[in-house]
């Protein structure tokens, strides 16, 4: 299965390893080290880092400043999937040299998205990066992994109301993602401390401490 986790560029460079005539080595090296670090990172493997590295290196052997930074974007949008927040500090060195649709992206997943932005974005982020925040409009984002970062664009933006953050914890646990589902389990247990749902925080506790059996 081939996620198309971000702008349209990522996913025409994974699609074009499959085409008739021969792909030049980078792109097949970086497509499929994009792809296993997507995955181990949200299965929460240690892999993932060296994946990335792999699939970074390969792209800046084009001197290409747009392909490194579809790259870094790649890692910053995985990282908002399991709302990991911090600063996509590797992909705003390259910014001025990025193409308009990665800088919308950026600033999409970094919660400051413009109207300008919306038509930009990947179609199925469209919706929330115009301002719907509904669970539907969440569940109707057929990828996976694009309804994991779109979810966590709405808890960055404070837009996640519980059936969203629910949405968000029954994608993670359906892909058997850990990072992602014990952050997100994480959200549910603190909203229901500070409601004073006391047995309902130690159901989901009990849950997280499943999820982390053997690792």
């Amino acid at each position: 299965m081939k996620f198309r986790i971000l702008v349209p560029a990522v996913a025409a460079l994974l699609a074009a390893c499959g085409t008739q005539a021969p792909a030049p080595s980078w792109r097949a090296g970086a497509a499929d080290s994009l792809q296993r670090y997507s995955i181990s990172y949200l299965k929460g493997e240690a892999r993932a880092d060296t994946d990335f590295e792999h699939a970074r290196s390969e792209l800046a052997s084009t001197g290409q400043p747009g392909m490194v930074a579809r790259a870094e974007l790649t890692r910053c949008a995985v990282q908002v999937a399991s709302l990991v927040f911090d600063a996509c500090q590797e992909f705003d060195r390259l910014r001025r040299d990025a193409p308009p649709a990665e800088r919308a992206y950026a600033d999409y997943i970094a919660g400051r998205a413009t109207p300008a932005d919306v038509p930009l974005v990947p179609e199925q982020h469209r919706a929330i990066a115009g301002g719907r925040e509904d669970a539907a409009t969440l569940q109707a984002i057929t990828d996976p992994v694009s309804r994991l970062v779109a979810a966590g664009v709405l808890l960055r933006t404070g837009r996640a109301a519980p059936q969203v953050v629910q949405v968000a914890v029954d994608t993670a646990s359906q892909q058997g993602w850990r990072r992602p589902l014990l952050a997100w389990l994480g959200v549910q247990a603190q909203r229901a401390e500070r409601s004073g749902q006391k047995e309902e925080a130690e159901r989901i506790r009990r849950r997280m401490a499943l999820v982390t059996e053997g690792h």
